[in-house]
């Protein structure tokens, strides 16, 4: 018998590959049919790479050929797999009336990072901005301590008929932390997954209003909450902290790396050097650079990112966010205008981004990122 293309064609618009809503020929699967006397060569595509979902296709066109014409028909499908970039992306989601979403982080442990986040949170907040900070140091929260709430807890209110959590307020700032959920005392021990949902919760079940920042103070390293966070959000820009220190320097570079890889490809606002030098009360005038000198403004410009600004070593700072009260809070002090430097620099590069870059819609993390090491 004489096998009709078209009439095959049309046989298979009415199967589907499994887990499709479209048929075969619609979705674009079968990309060619041709016939050769009683022989049939089916051309298949298929956009996942399961393989009892390969062998299910070519058996139901094998099938269905056979009953509609003839069993003496000889049917072969050339099935090959071409999975779509965006198949392997995990998109992250817009909060609605939140205008930017800084990431502050540093390669290293100690070098003041939730110091610098409490101080430029408050900073911005003086400036007029509405200012939200995020405490994603799911094992070690200090947030609490530093804004002086450590007793305080969420509590539940309705928005647009769903449960939300309403964030601590202090000094302005909108505050969400796991230390708001367990004791002063109790270590978390959790696996990734648990860690990860918490945050997710704290991101998406939360009531954060209208905010022009919300910083996200990201745990030390490279690992599986900055995965979490920037998977499950649209990060605008990320700021890096460190010391001067070669140690901590080396450590920063990688959380540059981190950021500018191709598959998380968040822009790098800059880097802020903490802890840059150290002036006595006595000798104001004197700088000694205990942890070395401009160590982290060299590495901003061998990285060609924005440098920042240099937070001083000084004992004021700890004690400020020991009792819970940011630093950048003493009107008049030399410590107000060092944080208003470096914010009004953290607000004219997110400007600079906004203006330069496209707004930031999903961050591709395809299905082997995270499993390599990032060269840079």
């Amino acid at each position: 018998m004489k096998l009709d293309r078209k009439e095959i064609l049309k046989a298979l618009e009415t199967i589907s590959i499994a887990g499709e809503g479209k048929n075969m020929v619609e979705s674009g699967a079968v990309q060619n049919v041709i016939t050769f006397g009683d022989e049939v060569v089916v051309d298949l595509v298929l956009t996942t790479p399961a393989m009892h979902i390969k062998k299910r296709a070519e058996d139901d066109i094998r099938k269905l050929i056979q009953d509609t014409f003839s069993k003496e028909i000889k049917v072969k499908v050339n099935a090959k797999v071409e999975v779509p970039e965006k198949s392997n992306e995990i998109k992250g989601k817009a909060i609605p009336g939140i205008s930017n979403i800084i990431a502050v982080a540093s390669g290293k442990g100690g070098v003041g990072k939730s110091t610098v986040t409490a101080n430029l949170a408050v900073t911005l907040a003086k400036m007029g901005f509405k200012v939200g900070v995020l405490d994603a140091d799911i094992y070690g929260p200090s947030m609490p301590i530093m804004f002086d709430v450590e007793s305080e807890k969420p509590i539940s209110i309705e928005v647009d008929g769903k449960s939300k959590m309403k964030p601590i307020e202090s000094f302005e700032i909108k505050l969400l932390s796991i230390g708001f959920f367990t004791a002063p005392s109790q270590a978390v021990i959790w696996r990734g997954p648990m860690a990860a949902k918490a945050l997710n919760q704290m991101i998406f079940d939360a009531a954060w209003g209208e905010l022009d920042f919300l910083l996200i103070d990201l745990p030390p390293g490279t690992g599986d909450i900055h995965l979490s966070i920037m998977q499950s959000l649209p990060i605008t820009g990320a700021v890096v902290v460190s010391t001067p220190q070669a140690v901590a320097l080396a450590d920063a570079k990688k959380g540059v790396a981190m950021f500018m890889s191709d598959s998380i490809n968040v822009p790098v606002l800059g880097i802020i050097e903490n802890m840059a030098y150290f002036t006595p009360e006595e000798l104001p005038n004197n700088k000694y650079y205990i942890f070395g000198k401009e160590g982290a403004k060299n590495l901003a410009e061998d990285l060609q990112v924005p440098f920042l600004g240099e937070v001083p070593l000084v004992q004021s700072i700890r004690e400020a966010g020991d009792y819970g009260r940011p630093a950048a809070l003493q009107t008049g002090s030399p410590l107000e205008g060092i944080f208003e430097g470096i914010s009004r620099n953290v607000v004219q590069e997110v400007v600079n981004r906004n203006e330069n870059l496209p707004a930031t819609e999903a961050i591709k993390i395809t299905t082997m990122a995270g499993c390599s090491a990032v060269k840079k």
